[in-house]
């Protein structure tokens, strides 16, 4: 047996059993041979999003999505990727079995678990090789394919995830630092239960959409070419200021009462056909308001948070759990008020995290359903399972869900492997 390194290998969370095309056997070597696809799972690596989902993945790498025939399907969305990464003309044919432990649609990015281990399998297949940023950016652009605007994060963490350590994962360029956590806590995940298909709803793009309107208005407010501006941060960058900064320019700017297109329109100097056709996806043309002071004092605040974890992690103080525990009852507050994007099973399920020993709680993932994220004193961990468990499962049907798949404490993972045998 060889193995392709990727990174440390967790539990396999996605495998697959590759046999080539017959048509190919004849001149490709082994008829068949077995490629498994290590996926660390998703209770690994979403220490990466306690917070940045807002900041990284929503606003920070967002392009317009488009359909596709003969790609709702991650071997089908490679179908048009890999050619057009590699100009090809003529892929190898294959037959996957696939099979995973991560719950779907729990907020903890099975979705993308499955996309990143086509994309490993069809490179074996294939013979080619990509570095980890390639193929986490091909990864990530074809998950647009489903009707979703969604950006690189869990890709990325996906291929750049290191066993023991925490990421932080910026954009433009793709890049990873290393967060060492405290050894005193634990970090636990909860399942509300509330699943959440972000495909088949528009309330994922729509909080894109006013991510992107909220940019646009404010760069317009202080000269900039707006029309060439997607995501909040590229307003911060292009002012050259700090996030504190940006919240005061956001208090300034936007007022807090909901936008109607009209008044977009008329901020923007565009007309209502223009907002629809060349700045809206096509499942939030019929928004009748938007949210753009909320949404961007969210995602300002919220990167804020990111980075004063980071330093907090860094300087290592007395209290870090503490005040690592403040940030994420801070987070969690403005997912629900600012951002809207939480629901009263995961609200009910923070309470109760909070109230048996966790020193703060918050949603994880996209939202409106899912998983928390709590950060746990170590010594009071055994008692924190057994009081949660019984406070929220067993009290209601919800003690149906596997236990392994509903409450656990989790550790960083290693990236994504492939072993391959012969």
């Amino acid at each position: 047996m060889s193995r392709d390194y990727f990174g440390s290998l967790a539990s396999p969370v996605e495998t697959a059993e590759i046999k080539k095309d017959e048509r190919n056997m004849a001149t490709e070597g082994p008829a068949v041979r077995r490629v498994q696809v290590a996926e660390h799972p998703r209770r690994a690596y979403r220490l990466l999003w306690i917070f940045c989902s807002s900041y990284g993945c929503r606003t920070r790498y967002v392009n317009s999505c488009g359909t596709c025939e003969n790609t709702h399907s991650p071997a089908g969305q490679y179908q048009s990727l890999v050619p057009e990464h590699f100009g090809l003309s003529d892929l190898t044919g294959m037959n996957c079995l696939v099979d995973g432990n991560i719950p779907p649609s729990s907020g903890l990015s099975s979705s993308s678990a499955l996309v990143c281990c086509a994309g490993l399998v069809t490179l074996t297949v294939l013979g080619m090789n990509l570095s980890k940023v390639e193929l986490a950016e091909i990864c990530a652009k074809s998950e647009h394919y489903t009707g979703t605007e969604g950006g690189g994060m869990d890709q990325s963490i996906s291929f750049l995830a290191e066993e023991g350590t925490a990421k932080l994962i910026e954009f433009s360029p793709l890049r990873a630092t290393d967060v060492k956590l405290p050894s005193g806590a634990v970090f636990v995940i909860a399942n509300s239960c509330v699943e959440m298909n972000k495909a088949a709803t528009s309330h994922f793009n729509i909080r894109v959409m006013e991510c992107r309107l909220a940019a646009k208005l404010l760069a317009k407010h202080k000269c900039l070419p707006w029309e060439e501006v997607l995501r909040l941060e590229e307003v911060q960058a292009k002012l050259g200021v700090s996030l504190e900064e940006m919240l005061l320019i956001t208090e300034d700017t936007l007022h807090s009462e909901p936008y109607s297109p009209e008044e977009i329109c008329r901020c923007l100097g565009i007309s209502l056909q223009e907002l629809k056709t060349q700045i809206l996806s096509p499942n939030t043309q019929d928004v009748l308001t938007f949210k753009l002071y909320q949404r961007a004092k969210h995602v300002y605040s919220e990167a804020a948070r990111v980075l004063q974890f980071k330093k907090i992690c860094e300087e290592a103080p007395d209290n870090t759990v503490q005040l690592l525990g403040e940030l994420m009852n801070q987070s969690h507050v403005s997912c629900r008020d600012m951002y809207e994007c939480s629901c009263p099973e995961l609200d009910q399920l923070v309470d109760i995290c909070r109230k048996f020993g966790a020193q703060g709680s918050r949603l994880t993932g996209a939202g409106w359903g899912g998983c928390t994220v709590s950060i746990v004193p170590a010594d009071k961990l055994s008692s924190f399972l057994a009081n949660v468990h019984e406070a929220y499962y067993q009290r209601s049907n919800r003690s149906l869900v596997p236990e392994k798949q509903s409450l656990f404490a989790t550790k960083p993972g290693g990236g994504a492997l492939v072993f391959l045998e012969a």
